[in-house]
């Protein structure tokens, strides 16, 4: 069986590890290890070695992110440390599995990362939806401090840390490291301009890291395993395992530790028990709602950032949307668009303007109403809002699941403006 570090802890039904039984299956060990046998640029060197990518979507290496923010006598203080648990990407919900499941395998991997940068103050950022993920961080957060290993002075290492939970209102934009930084701050969840990049000039003008809560959770196995022990774990040069959810008309929808690399026919057949009865598999979509559509042919592509990509999608949170051939696909992405419409923050005409258009026309043609023009509106969209041509990525984002589905579901768009309403009503 294949080694499981991030989850074989967790219990289901049983509640997280309490700090006491946390500590008796080596929990804290990595942070000792890291405080008395290694110094900051150690710990962030292991993880560059580690090949450890964010977990967030944008799969960005996790030590070359660290190695941005400036070190030294004359860095500008204090540093900042933040955990992104916002998690509002539609169809993805591994960081809450992990957040209920073992809250203190968060706050050391935190501990860790902090004093790899020389921050002194974490938040863990978290949805307001999250209630039991949250009352399981203030437990686990109140039995660290306690112990001494969040505070001053920790385990006599003369570094300190101060750790604090936020609970958002949430908003999609809030996924966004800069959004979640004005946040943070008490303003308006839109995004900032960069450069300067969070890393030289973020919370409140100084440097701060963003990262995941899964990317964080790896940091722990790779300080005290070593970085040739977490690249053996993957199937490919990506470093790791991997959380791979799925959900849709599979018989066992759910959430899998498996190693980096695991193909998609095996994460669909062997863990999601393959389509539901009646059911067959129409298209999917590989990283959550804003990814491009992959189809049957694509079963043996390995779930990583690089193969992904080569197949015409992003692995973005590695959480599996099924679409059956049972469920309209213009339906479908008329729900996905409906969605990012009204999570637009509104910053940029673009996204703003061009995401309630997608939406109003893909309406008319689940409806009925539309017309062979409203084809061609939906393609000028896709290049309007594609890379570089919005302030943040949510609208690219978007577009993913539209221009994907005009390519490979096109006769099911032209059956809706032949037929008076949705074929599949």
């Amino acid at each position: 069986m294949a080694e499981r570090p991030l989850t074989g802890d967790i219990r289901p039904g049983e509640g997280p590890p309490r700090l006491t039984e946390y500590e008796r299956r080596g929990g804290y060990a990595a942070l000792k290890k890291a405080l008395k046998q290694m110094d900051p640029a150690g710990v962030a060197e292991e993880v560059k070695r580690s090949g450890l990518r964010g977990r967030g979507g944008a799969g960005f290496p996790t030590g070359a992110k660290w190695s941005f923010v400036p070190m030294g006598t004359d860095a500008p203080e204090p540093k900042y440390l933040v955990a992104n648990g916002d998690e509002m990407e539609p169809g993805t919900f591994k960081d809450r599995y992990l957040l209920e499941g073992n809250p203190h395998q968060l706050i050391e991997g935190m501990i860790i990362a902090a004093f790899a940068i020389q921050a002194s103050v974490a938040f863990i950022f978290i949805r307001e939806e999250y209630r039991e993920a949250c009352a399981a961080l203030t437990r686990a957060l109140a039995e660290a401090f306690a112990a001494g290993y969040l505070g001053g002075n920790i385990l006599g290492s003369g570094f300190n840390l101060d750790m604090k939970l936020h609970v958002s209102a949430g908003r999609y934009m809030c996924g966004e490291e800069t959004g979640l930084i004005n946040a943070l701050e008490g303003r308006r969840a839109v995004p900032r301009w960069k450069p300067p990049y969070p890393q030289t000039a973020g919370l409140w003008g100084k440097p701060t890291v963003v990262n995941n809560i899964e990317t964080l959770c790896c940091v722990p196995h790779i300080v005290l395993k070593g970085a040739e022990y977490f690249k053996g774990l993957s199937r490919t040069g990506e470093g790791g395992t991997k959380l791979y959810g799925v959900s849709g008309k599979v018989k066992n929808p759910g959430c899998w530790e498996l190693p980096m690399g695991t193909s998609i026919r095996e994460i669909l057949e062997e863990h999601a028990g393959g389509m539901m009865g009646g059911f067959k598999l129409k298209g999917l979509l590989p990283g959550g709602a804003s990814t491009d559509f992959l189809l049957e042919e694509h079963l043996d592509v390995n779930m990583d950032f690089e193969s992904v990509a080569k197949a015409g999608s992003r692995m973005g949170t590695g959480t599996i949307i099924v679409l059956d051939d049972r469920t309209c696909p213009v339906g479908f992405i008329h729900n996905l668009q409906k969605f990012f419409s009204r999570e637009s923050c509104g910053w940029c005409t673009p996204c703003r303007e061009g995401l309630a258009w997608v939406e109003k026309t893909l309406a008319a043609i689940e409806e009925g109403r539309g017309t062979r023009e409203d084809i061609g509106i939906l393609e000028f969209h896709v290049r309007l809002l594609a890379p570089g041509r919005t302030f943040c990525a949510l609208a690219p984002g978007a577009m993913e699941p539209l221009g994907s589905g005009l390519k490979f579901f096109r006769d099911d768009f032209d059956r809706h403006i032949s037929a008076p309403s949705c074929p599949w009503r």
